[in-house]
């Protein structure tokens, strides 16, 4: 693996859109829960500085979410991730990724799985004129996959969640009541240290959640096929799948989000959220904030937990500080969370938003990235 790094990893089985249509985004949206107009909405879209439809800066999700590669006999969860946007998407560009192992930390201890491994997958997204729209660092820690499976009575959790009746209702209504800001500009001089950001709320997690994540594009790593085409991959790579004792069908690792036996293969109790999925709901709750003429360029986030279906999260952030960067841009800093029902903070994060201002004769000024949109 050591003589790996640096080199560039085949996409082709990855690869879910290339193209951003309207189509392409309304399905992704649907697929993450989240229905901005400003994605979702054409003749909305069409009244906004951008002057038609954009997709969610999580969009390249769905172009495509991460490949397989990795390490013989062992079990990865994808542990961390890092972003930068440099511009938005528009609807009919064009997505291509390039995707590089940039190496890893390790082997340590961990009291997770045995011996760790974390390593680092550099994805670069560039749209048809050839510029960087975004860049994506995800790390994954590798376990032993025994150690795993020992070990997981020892996270033993009640599952599945037992909700009462007026907690569901609760819940139902928090996330009816999310809306995004908007047409509204948020102005950074509006914005104070301390400020919270809109909670959004996403659970209790389901079957059908996941289904749609995997519908709308944005996973798995590889796409999953069906009959012959499936069982000539995974004759190519056994261990790609394994044979559910329940039905005797091969199904893919990747079904851990959404197969409860292949889930505790993997040390899991049961089926659990795909990381990326996880950010995608981060990115909803910063969107939502910052309304129509911000521009969201970068944020981290470490998934600490399962989060498991039956589970309830609540997104959420603060502004730490202020400040006018290196592009010029007025940004405001952000820690953001995600909390679970057993008040766990199973995502911490960081964010870097940009916001318009107003110069001395009180014009209010956007984002550069949003300036070169091409829209009005």
């Amino acid at each position: 693996m050591r003589s790996r790094i640096g080199m560039q990893i085949r996409t082709d089985g990855c690869v879910n859109n290339e193209l951003a249509t309207r189509i392409a985004i309304l399905r992704f949206c649907e697929g993450i829960g989240d229905d901005n107009p400003l994605w979702t909405d054409k003749s909305y879209g069409e009244q906004t500085v951008y002057g038609g439809l954009i997709a969610p800066p999580s969009f390249i999700f769905a172009c495509m979410a991460s490949v397989q590669f990795g390490w013989a006999g062992l079990g990865g969860f994808h542990a961390e991730t890092t972003m930068e946007f440099h511009k938005p998407i528009r609807m009919n560009d064009t997505i291509d990724a390039t995707v590089f192992f940039d190496g890893f930390d390790g082997p340590t201890e961990s009291q997770f799985g045995g011996r760790r491994i974390k390593d680092y997958i550099r994805q670069e997204y560039r749209d048809q004129t050839g510029d960087l729209v975004t860049k994506f660092i995800c790390s994954r820690m590798r376990f032993e996959r025994g150690e795993m499976q020992k070990r997981r009575e020892s996270r033993k959790i009640e599952l599945p969640h037992p909700w009462t009746e007026a907690e569901l209702t609760q819940i139902e209504n928090d996330v009816l009541a999310e809306s995004p800001r908007g047409a509204e500009p948020r102005l950074w001089e509006s914005v104070e240290i301390g400020d919270e950001i809109d909670i959004i709320t996403k659970g209790p997690l389901g079957l059908t959640d996941e289904i749609a994540f995997v519908a709308a594009g944005a996973a798995p790593i590889p796409r999953i096929a069906a009959h012959r085409i499936a069982l000539q991959r995974y004759r190519r790579h056994p261990n790609w799948a394994f044979r559910d004792p329940a039905t005797n069908a091969l199904e893919p690792v990747y079904s851990v989000h959404y197969n409860d036996h292949a889930a505790r293969m993997q040390g899991a109790q049961i089926a659990y959220d795909v990381g990326i999925q996880r950010t995608c709901w981060q990115i909803h709750s910063l969107t939502n904030w910052m309304g129509d003429t911000g521009f969201l360029k970068k944020l981290s986030g470490q998934y600490r937990a399962h989060v498991y279906l039956s589970d309830v999260v609540r997104l959420s952030g603060r502004v730490v500080g202020k400040e006018i960067d290196a592009d010029g841009d007025h940004v405001v800093l952000l820690e953001t969370w995600a909390t679970n029902q057993r008040d766990q903070n199973v995502m911490p994060g960081t964010a870097v938003v940009a916001l318009p201002h107003l110069d001395g004769a009180q014009t209010m000024i956007l984002p550069r990235a949003l300036q070169t949109a091409g829209g009005k």
